[in-house]
């Protein structure tokens, strides 16, 4: 398995469409893009979506609450393909969602890719300095 790293800035254009940087989506054509956690969206290869899939169905039909965030998560799921110059378009509902003016950073997070407003991920990493020893001490590796 390999892991997306790295952060980039990004600027979405007057059509909503971005750039994901080749090293985070390598040669693939088509990701899935979803409301992430934090007010991010998550970006999946066809590969890792399958991979998530796969663990949510061993949630339980009677599990009320997790059926409920599985609903939630999946139901915001759409496919975006790549135009002939490599961009993307991100959905209304998600740019929405994800409060995207203009600025934007996109980063790797392991499994997947990570697009934020620049402003929402300012302020969501404005300790990270600050408290870097316990945030990585909370990773228990």
């Amino acid at each position: 398995m390999f892991f997306l790293t790295g952060e980039y800035n990004h600027q979405i254009d007057a059509k909503n469409r971005i750039r994901i940087p080749g090293k985070l989506k390598g040669n693939e054509e088509s990701l899935y893009f979803s409301k992430g956690t934090n007010g991010c969206i998550f970006v999946f290869s066809e590969a890792a979506i399958k991979e998530k899939l796969e663990k949510l169905e061993e949630i339980k039909f009677n599990d009320v609450e997790k059926q409920k965030g599985l609903r939630a998560f999946t139901k915001s799921f759409q496919l975006v393909e790549s135009d002939g110059q490599g961009r993307m378009i991100i959905p209304s509902k998600l740019k929405e969602f994800a409060k995207i003016e203009k600025d934007i950073v996109i980063c790797g997070a392991g499994s997947h890719i990570e697009v934020w407003a620049k402003e929402v991920y300012d302020e969501y990493f404005a300790d990270e300095d600050v408290d870097f020893d316990k945030l990585f001490n909370s990773l228990d590796i």
